[in-house]
């Protein structure tokens, strides 16, 4: 039933159903970069979509055709949080036969991207809803004042409640660096990547742990270890359980002009006996060995599984981010890389005793060293019982912070601007 203006019935009741596609499944992943809505069915599905700017509140309507009305549109209705901070409310009607529409009210003006996505990996058709602002917070501008006041940072996700929000942290003294006859103040910035995130669980041990939530466990412990280290900042890449692509884990380094970059990840083999930690590194003549060529393919689909769309995809933008990748910047990626690698066989035994290297697609930055650290196996079940554990989790961020510390005690950072 449909009211005049194009309002919606609001109730939810069961509906016959016809021949067409069945929705198994939604989620919403509320983040402060964006939120996303997924729905996941069984058959391909059309859609249409409009905002309604001209009377308050803002909303945006999308039409989705050839499924009905079912209970399991419920849960969509009560996965929004309150504390999102795009989504109001979400409400559902059946607009005509066949045509379910989804009316989501707005907190603020947003740039929906709308699109559909093939089945891959454990999903089947996707049809996402990502709502970014439509003025995002600028990170540069909220690490300056970050270093100039303490105070809550507008780089990251939503916390929780009792959490306060510290994707962006400072230490209180910067060192000085040397730049010329002038003493400047040079805090060095450390951007952490918590790889995979939302719809891309990564790996998946046999007792059922996630790589995603293992590999921000650990991010977070190394951040508290680096804000209290004196003349060290850190970004995160994400603080929250959503999806990142791999060319904006990238960006989100260079736009807090990181001096480094370290994505952290737990290896998943096709073998249970597979156990150790490994580095890796950028190559730009192929991979080191066919292990690293597989483990860059398998790290490189997170943005298949976590869903990119292609449609808004800056294919220019990966291109330039290849070709900018120097000979100068690997070498120094090696370099941390081996620093690292030596303080992580403090911890766990070696699953290769040199860095690796491969086409990892978040380590193409190209003005900054960059590695990614696989802290053990999750594939491997006595390791996946060391990466559930806070002592092993504590000492894998110690040691990387050590590896971080002994490349930057051989190798230190340029001088800037003293405001940077």
């Amino acid at each position: 039933m449909q009211a005049a203006g194009g309002s919606l019935v609001l109730a939810l009741t069961p509906l016959h159903i016809a021949r067409g596609a069945t929705l198994l499944g939604v989620r919403v992943w509320p983040a402060r970069d964006y939120t996303r809505v997924a729905l996941e069915h069984d058959e391909p599905l059309k859609f249409t979509q409009f905002m309604i700017r001209e009377t308050p509140p803002l909303r945006l309507v999308v039409d989705i055709e050839g499924i009905d009305l079912t209970p399991a549109f419920r849960d969509l209705v009560g996965k929004v949080e309150a504390n999102d901070p795009y989504i109001g409310l979400i409400r559902i009607g059946q607009n005509r036969p066949k045509v379910v529409r989804l009316v989501i009210e707005l907190k603020e003006d947003v740039k929906p991207q709308v699109f559909d996505l093939e089945p891959v990996g454990p999903y089947r058709h996707r049809l996402v809803l990502d709502l970014y602002p439509v003025n995002p917070p600028d990170p540069l501008m909220a690490l300056l004042r970050e270093q100039a006041t303490p105070r809550d940072s507008d780089f990251g996700s939503v916390p929780k409640a009792s959490e306060p929000d510290r994707t962006l942290a400072r230490s209180p003294a910067p060192p000085t660096r040397r730049n010329g006859d002038n003493d400047v103040q040079r805090i060095v910035t450390v951007a952490i990547d918590p790889g995979h995130g939302g719809e891309d669980p990564g790996a998946i041990g046999k007792a059922g742990t996630y790589e995603k939530d293992v590999t921000l466990s650990i991010a977070r412990r190394l951040r508290e270890l680096i804000v209290a280290d004196a003349g060290m900042r850190v970004a995160l890449t994400r603080d929250g359980d959503y999806f990142v692509p791999l060319r904006t884990r990238v960006a989100k380094a260079r736009a807090v002009q990181a001096d480094l970059l370290v994505s952290v990840h737990a290896d998943a083999w096709i073998r249970p006996d597979a156990r150790g930690s490994s580095v890796f590194a950028l190559s730009e003549n192929g991979a080191s060995s066919s292990t690293a060529a597989w483990m860059a393919r398998r790290e490189n689909d997170a943005d298949l599984i976590g869903g990119i769309n292609l449609a808004s995809h800056d294919r220019q933008l990966a291109r330039v981010l290849l070709d900018l990748s120097t000979t100068a910047q690997i070498n120094d990626s090696l370099k941390l890389g081996s620093a690292v690698l030596r303080e992580l066989e403090r911890v766990n035994r070696l699953h290769k005793a040199r860095v690796e290297q491969a086409g990892f697609a978040v380590l193409k930055a190209p003005d900054m060293p960059s590695i990614l650290v696989e802290t053990a196996f999750i594939s491997n079940p006595e390791e996946e019982a060391r990466l559930r554990d806070d002592e092993y989790q504590e000492q894998m961020a110690r040691a990387i912070l050590a590896g971080i510390k002994r490349y930057f005690a051989k190798n230190p950072p340029l001088a800037r601007n003293p405001l940077t």
